[in-house]
């Protein structure tokens, strides 16, 4: 029977590609609209198709042998070849159509009817001036190469070809720090920058201290990646790398992107930036202590004074022993624990840091003048995950529960009410999972949820944040039957000290 389904299934109809604009194009055509003449072989057995891009030299003649138009400098051209995407770029009808017919290296004649060139109707290429567009005429073609590229900018200013693909998949962004090994050329093959030897250019990403166009290629490749970016005249911007761009119509950039440092503006203001110095192991971000872990790590404390003094080094300061915290319970500096949570073990990391994420909202170290800008190098040695509640048994996740209570309820004490509310709702996103299995279970289960569910409508007034301290007291409200209607003419405050009477005969959380 499954085998008839599958069967029936494949003489269903198939929904229908939708047409694209080249083949409607192609539909025009109409034999001995247009002729090929081999002049020379090419070489392989492959032939360009829709996302390579093709590099031609383009000679029109009249029927009689007149030059109207080329690319070869010979024939009165610049010496550029033309670079078309195949199904991207806007190309003549019979270019588009004779081109995929040719092999690297081949040269071909192809005698056009009007139709087939500029005298199409509705053609998207513009006529040259004084182009002879309702004659007949030859287009001589060398098609010097063709490869796969990546369009990274859709008006095709911009292009990649890889030429060695690189490790991994992150790459550069701004503020990123990068090296790479870069010359250019011009259209026509010309050198005009050559940066192959001693060190690789250093650059800081969104910047402007390399084209535009060259930058936004960049951000598209992986460590160790070589490729070639073709850059046209809009997108090259003058830099430091290649201050004087003159007429250049396009720059093909050989790169190989040797190295580059992870930046990052954690509050997009740029006072609080971690800069990675050594890679960790793993995948960025899903191998990070991204939630509340336990923590191990060595980190070095310095004023960003001239000498850099250090206050603190846990290798000096701790016996040599690293630093052990657990994130979320606010034991260490807020910009501290920001920066570690996107680290990955074995990976150091130069936190520059504020007043404000350092040790003005936490308790400072005696050498540590107030409103001090502080560094921290920081070496993630590891972190352990919180347990995982599948397959405890009920008591033991209120065991586990109490404990994260009662950490919530030290934060909240300290002032610490972002923090502390965190805590409560962890565990209330876990209870979800919960299923008590006796009255006894139900009724433990019921007054600690409630009891959460105070705590954080506490937090929230603490907070200022009346409205959601009173959606937080109503979903406690159903479990002491009070009329709703009443219960919400009253303000958070007072809904909240509402329930708290309620729950006085119980053990309250706060």
């Amino acid at each position: 029977m499954a085998v008839e389904e599958d069967a029936e299934q494949s003489y269903l109809p198939q929904k229908k590609k939708s047409e694209s604009d080249e083949d409607k194009r192609r539909k025009k055509i109409i034999p001995g609209s247009l002729m090929k003449a081999l002049m020379r072989p090419g070489g392989g057995e492959s032939n360009p198709s829709d996302g390579d891009q093709v590099i031609y030299h383009c000679t029109v003649r009249t029927l009689d042998g007149v030059v109207i138009q080329s690319t070869r400098s010979e024939n009165g051209g610049k010496g550029i070849p033309v670079r078309d995407v195949l199904g991207k770029s806007k190309m003549i009808l019979g270019l588009l159509e004779g081109i995929p017919s040719m092999l690297k290296g081949e040269v071909s004649m192809f005698k056009m009817k009007p139709q087939m060139h500029y005298a199409e109707d509705d053609c998207p290429v513009p006529v040259p001036s004084n182009f002879p567009k309702d004659d007949e005429l030859h287009f001589e073609i060398e098609l010097i190469d063709f490869s796969k590229v990546k369009v990274v900018c859709d008006d095709l200013g911009v292009l990649k070809k890889v030429v060695d693909e690189g490790q991994g998949w992150e790459s550069p962004r701004e503020p990123y720090e990068v090296k790479a090994w870069i010359s250019a050329k011009t259209g026509d093959g010309k050198l005009i920058l050559s940066h192959t030897e001693g060190e690789p250019y250093f650059f800081t990403f969104g910047k402007s201290e390399v084209p535009k166009g060259l930058e936004i290629g960049i951000g598209t490749m992986a460590r160790k990646e070589k490729a070639i970016i073709y850059v046209r005249n809009q997108y090259l911007t003058p830099s430091p790398l290649l201050p004087e761009i003159e007429d250049y119509e396009e720059v093909h950039f050989e790169v190989e992107l040797d190295h580059f440092i992870q930046v990052r503006d954690m509050l997009g203001d740029g006072r609080l930036i971690k800069r990675r110095l050594q890679d960790g192991k793993g995948e960025f971000p899903m191998d990070c202590p991204l939630h509340d872990s336990l923590l191990r790590v060595h980190y070095r404390g310095m004023l960003l004074n001239e000498v850099k003094t250090v206050f603190y080094d846990t290798r000096v300061d701790n016996q040599g022993d690293p630093l052990e915290f657990s994130s979320g319970e606010g034991m260490v500096p807020e910009g501290f624990e920001m920066c570690v949570r996107l680290m990955l073990p074995g990976e150091i990391a130069l936190v520059t840091c504020p007043p404000d994420y350092a040790y003005d909202k936490f308790s400072r170290p005696p050498n540590v003048p107030e409103g001090a800008h502080v560094q921290w190098e920081i070496e993630l040695l590891g972190f352990e995950m919180p347990k995982d509640w599948t397959g405890l048994n009920f008591q033991s996740i209120m065991d586990e529960a109490e404990k994260i209570r009662v950490t919530g309820n030290r934060l909240f004490k300290e002032g610490k009410f972002e923090l502390a509310k965190a805590k409560y709702e962890k565990v209330l996103r876990e209870f979800n999972h919960v299923n008590p299995q006796t009255d006894e279970e139900g009724k433990v289960f019921l007054d600690t949820r409630n009891l959460l569910h105070l705590n954080v409508a506490l937090c929230f007034l603490k907070m200022g944040e009346c409205r959601k301290s009173i959606e937080a007291c109503n979903k406690v409200c159903n479990d002491f039957k009070l009329e709703p209607s009443l219960f919400s003419l009253f303000n958070g405050k007072m809904k909240f000290l509402m329930i708290l009477l309620v729950f006085m005969r119980k053990d309250t959380s706060i």
